[in-house]
Parts: structure tokens; C-alpha cells; sequence
């Protein structure tokens, strides 16, 4: 792992080659799994602003579980997350012409019907966040949904770090972002990538 300001990034993240395609994988990781996306304190206001934007678009199951329980719950590890339908579906999942599961919230962000994305955690995936400390790892999480991501990502070159670039910067800023770039540099002159 490296430091760069207040977060530990560890090597998988320079090393990894990834590049998302939801046209292989059909978005499968808003529909597996055991547990909701992860969801900081002060995203909970932003999920309920997004509700009122999307409920028309969440299926029956999604509503009702909404409604019983809320837009998070707290999993068996003690971490808030998104809720979830039968045990497994985001209830801001859904389901677009060709069979992909799409994010309700991100299709309304890029419509221009909300200003926020999604969750960091999702926007970030398949980079992890977790305290350490006064610290933030940031480490790259393998999953077997995604390996149709791990093979484009090798067939085009890029790296988990610039695949990520966007929601890097978003959460850490552009200055880190650029010392990530640094490192990312050293580490291929060292021929470590």
C-alpha cells in the first residue's frame, strides 16, 4: 500500500486492470450479493431527496420494502447500506429494455432529474473504502460478476486507478488524483505495473 494525503491505496488499484461493461455483465452487482451498497451518514438525506424522484420507477417489491423499512438498513456487519428486495436486489435497481440492471438514481442524474449520482461506494466500485485509523484504505475488490470487466479492462489497458478517475476525484479531489498519478508513474518505472 501507498500513502497519498489521508487515504492508503493499495497496489491492486495500480495493478488491476478493469473497465466496466454492463453490457456483458448485465449490471448484476445492484442484484447480488447479500447486502445492500454501503451508504455514508449524510448520503441516507440524499437517498429519500432521490426517492421522490425515482419511486415511480421502483418496482412493487422495492416500494413496499421502502416503505417498511426505509432507503437503508443496517447489515449484519454493522454497516449502513442501501435496502434491498428479497434479499439480494438494490430496491434503486431496475431492470432497462435489454435486460441490464440499471441504478434509478443514475439514470435520473444523467436525465438532469437530480444532482447526485448514486452513492460514493457504488460510483467507486470495485474500489472499497474503509477506515483505518485517521486513515481511508482504499482497496480493490475482486468479484466474479465482474470478470467480464477484468478481461476488457486487460484488453484495453486500463488500470482499476484510471477507470476510476472520475469518482476518485470526486471524493478525494483533483490534487490527489494527480499525486495518485505520480505514484502510478514510479511504480512503472520500477516496473511494478
Amino acid at each position: 500500500m501507498v500513502q497519498i494525503g489521508d487515504a492508503i491505496v493499495s497496489f491492486d488499484m495500480f495493478q488491476e486492470y478493469f473497465c466496466c461493461s454492463p453490457s456483458h455483465c448485465k449490471g448484476i452487482c445492484c442484484v447480488e450479493g447479500d447486502a445492500g451498497a454501503p451508504v455514508l451518514i449524510d448520503e441516507v438525506v440524499k437517498l429519500e431527496e432521490a426517492l421522490d424522484v425515482v419511486i415511480d420507477g421502483m418496482t412493487p417489491q422495492a416500494r413496499a420494502v421502502v416503505e417498511e423499512q426505509g432507503v437503508v438498513y443496517t447489515d449484519r456487519d454493522g454497516e449502513l447500506v442501501t435496502s434491498i428486495v428479497n434479499g439480494k436486489d438494490c430496491v434503486f435497481a431496475s431492470r432497462d429494455e435489454k435486460g441490464c440492471c440499471i441504478c434509478l438514481i443514475e439514470k435520473a442524474f444523467r436525465e438532469g432529474r437530480t444532482d447526485w449520482r448514486k452513492p460514493i461506494s457504488c460510483y467507486l466500485y470495485p474500489a472499497r473504502l474503509r477506515k483505518v485509523g485517521d486513515l481511508t484504505a482504499v482497496n480493490f475488490h475482486k468479484w466474479d460478476v465482474c470478470r467480464s470487466a477484468f478481461v476488457a479492462g486487460r484488453r484495453k489497458g486500463i488500470r482499476a486507478y484510471e477507470f476510476l478517475k472520475e469518482p476518485l476525484i470526486e471524493r478525494f479531489g483533483q490534487e490527489w488524483y494527480d499525486e495518485l498519478l505520480v505514484v502510478a508513474e514510479e511504480l512503472r518505472k520500477q516496473n511494478m505495473l
